[in-house]
């Protein structure tokens, strides 16, 4: 059996959450729109909508303005390096993975110590802890300049090069998004193709959840491999995840961190900037499963 790698400490409980923020240096932010951080929101916990609506392209201009513009974004609401940063959502099937894509992020810029709230604010209030409806006031701290960078953020030119290799392709899409019926979940024709990457494999991002009685929670890192093993993922492929703009294929990548998938890599830019790009190749047929090879008893 695969261990699963020591990014499983990223996930925080609720009761783990509050024991943190009573005994060190924590920033929690809170990635929901800014009326529903107003009714209500962790004690403390800072609103960064950007987290979620912030639309990034692969270029080198794009991926420039990303580093440069959360930067300056997690050094306002205090991270300087000494603080563990902690993500949250309503609920972890509510919020397209926003809360995941805050941890991706700083994952992607190097930043040493993120966590994600497992269960989101529906955790949180389901086990009776305190809920403030007073804005945050944090102070500012400089984001630090020297990180080293984690290697996996994926430009186009990464996944065209990926195609028809042994490289796993997982879209991580809605259904509709997948079978080429809508382009995007902003509408059916936001963007300006449906479809999906040539050779891709599906697992839709809610599989990798299950119901708990605090809400949608992570699976274990066993049943995430066996999720992964019905597309013919096994934990030490290199596996490129992607679905729209990050979100959701963030929820993804951290379910497969935390479950021993050794070589993870998201393609940022998603199918909001592929399909833009009419040089890029897409699938648009409805999806067939590929003919099985006979065994070697139905050979013989």
């Amino acid at each position: 059996m695969t261990t699963p790698s020591s990014t499983t400490s990223v996930l925080v409980s609720p009761e783990q959450l509050s024991a943190m923020m009573a005994a060190e240096p924590v920033v929690i932010i809170d990635t929901r729109d800014a009326d529903t951080y107003a009714a209500g929101h962790l004690p403390g916990a800072v609103n960064m909508r950007e987290i979620f609506t912030f639309l990034a392209t692969s270029t080198a201009e794009g991926l420039s303005a990303l580093k440069s513009t959360f930067a300056e974004h997690f050094g306002l609401v205090g991270l300087s390096g000494a603080e563990t940063a902690v993500f949250y959502e309503d609920a972890l099937n509510s919020g397209y993975g926003q809360s995941c894509r805050g941890y991706y992020l700083l994952t992607w810029l190097g930043y040493p110590k993120v966590k994600v709230l497992n269960g989101g604010f529906s955790a949180w209030k389901a086990q009776g802890l305190p809920v403030s409806t007073e804005a945050a006031r944090p102070t500012p701290a400089t984001f630090p300049a020297d990180l080293a960078m984690a290697d996996v953020m994926l430009t186009k030119e990464d996944v065209a090069a990926a195609l028809y290799t042994d490289i796993a392709l997982l879209d991580v899409r809605d259904i509709d998004e997948w079978t080429g019926e809508s382009s995007s979940p902003y509408g059916k024709d936001f963007a300006p193709r449906k479809g999906r990457l040539p050779g891709a494999r599906w697992i839709e991002w809610y599989r990798f959840m299950k119901p708990s009685a605090q809400g949608p929670v992570f699976k274990s890192p066993l049943e995430v491999q066996a999720e992964c093993a019905t597309a013919g993922i096994a934990t030490d492929d290199t596996v490129y995840l992607y679905c729209f703009k990050g979100a959701r294929a963030s929820n993804t990548f951290l379910a497969l961190k935390q479950a021993g998938f050794s070589d993870v890599r998201m393609y940022f830019g998603s199918w909001n900037e592929w399909s833009r790009d009419d040089a890029l190749p897409i699938e648009t047929d409805a999806p067939v499963m590929k003919a099985k090879q006979p065994s070697l008893a139905l050979a013989a």
